[in-house]
């Protein structure tokens, strides 16, 4: 009986191997008119080793550089540096559909947000449902809320940050800047913002636990049937985070829940209240739908809007012609009274160099370089003169697409504002339309898109009409990685009052 069992057990292991050995032969055949690393055409593995190398942007990008604009990067897997079939991929009429790398973006196994979701029509209608709140067309308080706590962040820098003489007292920068974007969202989300900025701490270990998590999260876009079998084994309901925990995600999950709770009453009925939630419930959202999108705000709209203002304010405070003309413009503003204090939204979209840098300081480093992979549809497409087999799924690079010499010259890699301000006709539109593709494009656009860039419109004016921020270690500005999204922290500076401001 014995050597049966051992019979067994070798036949079964022999018929694996060889069962991957003919997938692999199989998946390679199919992709092998697409040029990439000889790794990736047989397995995860370049992919795995790109995530663990904390530069996954970068590994990327050399792809496309090195195999061209559509190249391989695993087995049925795709990367393109081509805006024009990203923008083709996300159309309205589009054939193209979201990818597995999606179904990683669930906050609770098993139900969907409108980040993860794949079914076209519930994704369309979650849009029609949420697209008022996020515009701020219902929430009259929108632009308020956002001025409060920048007004809370500039009192924390006066009260605790501001250095003079040899008196040092260092601020990790981009944490505070996390912690603004934190309470402006979580203000907007819930009513009552987190407190991170008047505590000046993570209060609810949020920053900490994300950055613990994030590499696993982005790991399961890889490995699609790891997370499918997580999720139907219910493994997924005992590791993922929980409402009873103190801190991080599940923390934020069971305030999500508190708030939505408040909202719809035992009796069946809703409060109503003009903010996003409000907004969200107004046109439909369900109670479940509505807890689950909230934290998502949270996710999406604090990390991203906050690697936006660190990584433009590192940009700027290490560029000092560029630092020179923004601050040149804010202060003939305030010189004309041609912005507030604060500044209104309306005010910074009439400042020609302020926009022209926030769109240089997205370009230079887009705050989301993840796959987001989308599938070719069963019929297959012609991309770049190759055929793509339906079913192959398609990812962005986007340090290849927004650092495009074609597009944006061969400074590309430059840091220089001015570019938007040179630009006319179709150079610009083309530069316009790329750097769109920041916030996705067509159907897939982030809805987010517009309190994002208030946020950018309002805090640099604010920061640099009072204060001068210094680099403390220009050698080793801060401690960076890359999963797809960033963590960024120990961007340590010295901040002290302007002199010159103007009063």
């Amino acid at each position: 009986m014995a050597i049966s069992i051992v019979l067994l057990a070798s036949i079964v292991a022999a018929l694996a191997v060889l069962f991957y050995v003919v997938s692999s032969i199989q998946s390679y055949r199919r992709l092998s008119h697409i040029p990439g690393p000889p790794l990736a055409a047989f397995s995860i593995l370049w992919q795995i080793r790109a995530l663990n190398s904390g530069q996954n942007n970068l590994k990327v990008e050399e792809v496309n550089q090195k195999y061209g604009p559509l190249a391989r990067i695993g087995p049925n897997s795709l990367v393109t540096s081509d805006p024009d079939l990203l923008r083709r991929m996300s159309a309205a009429r589009s054939p193209y559909r979201r990818g597995s790398w999606y179904n990683a973006m669930r906050m609770k196994p098993r139900k969907d947000n409108i980040l993860s979701v794949r079914d076209e029509k519930h994704h369309d209608e979650l849009r029609r449902k949420m697209a008022f709140g996020y515009a701020g067309k219902e929430n009259p308080l929108l632009e308020e809320t956002i001025d409060k706590h920048i007004h809370e962040c500039v009192d924390l820098i006066e009260r605790k940050y501001v250095s003079s003489g040899t008196d040092l007292k260092k601020m990790d920068f981009g944490r505070v800047a996390q912690f603004l974007t934190l309470d402006i969202i979580s203000g907007l989300a819930f009513d009552r913002p987190f407190g991170d900025i008047a505590h000046d701490q993570d209060m609810f270990e949020y920053i900490k636990t994300t950055e613990e998590n994030l590499p696993v999260m982005i790991l399961m876009t890889i490995l699609p049937w790891v997370h499918k079998l997580l999720e139907k084994s219910y493994l997924m309901d005992f590791l993922a985070p929980s409402v009873k925990d103190k801190v991080g995600l599940g923390k934020i999950i069971n305030i999500a829940q508190e708030r939505v709770a408040e909202r719809f009453l035992p009796d069946g009925k809703k409060r109503d209240q003009q903010d996003m939630l409000g907004s969200f419930i107004r046109h439909g959202l369900t109670r479940e739908e509505a807890e689950s999108e909230s934290v998502l705000q949270i996710l999406a709209g604090s990390d991203t809007t906050a690697t936006g203002i660190r990584t433009t304010m590192l940009f700027l405070i290490t560029n000092p012609s560029v630092l020179a003309k923004l601050r040149s413009e804010i202060d003939s503003a305030m010189r004309d009274n041609r912005i507030s204090s604060p500044i209104t939204d309306a005010e910074a979209r009439n400042l020609p160099y302020l926009q022209a840098f926030i769109k240089e300081g997205l370009r230079i480093w887009p705050p989301i370089t993840g796959l987001m992979e989308k599938v070719v549809p069963p019929e297959g497409d012609v991309v770049n003169g190759m055929f793509v087999p339906g079913g192959t799924q398609i990812g962005y690079c986007a340090w290849g697409v927004h650092r495009n010499t074609r597009i944006f010259g061969h400074d590309a890699d430059v840091f220089r504002p001015d570019r938007w301000l040179e630009a006319q006709g179709e150079q610009l539109q083309s530069m316009e339309r790329n750097n769109d593709l920041i916030f996705g494009h067509g159907r897939f656009t982030c809805l987010g898109k517009t309190v994002a860039f208030m946020e950018l419109n309002k805090v640099f004016v604010e920061l640099l009409r009072r204060f001068d921020f210094t680099i403390i270690d220009p050698s080793n500005p801060w401690k960076v990685t890359n999963v797809g999204m960033w963590m960024q922290s120990n961007m340590w500076v010295r901040v002290t009052r302007r002199e010159d401001a103007v009063r």
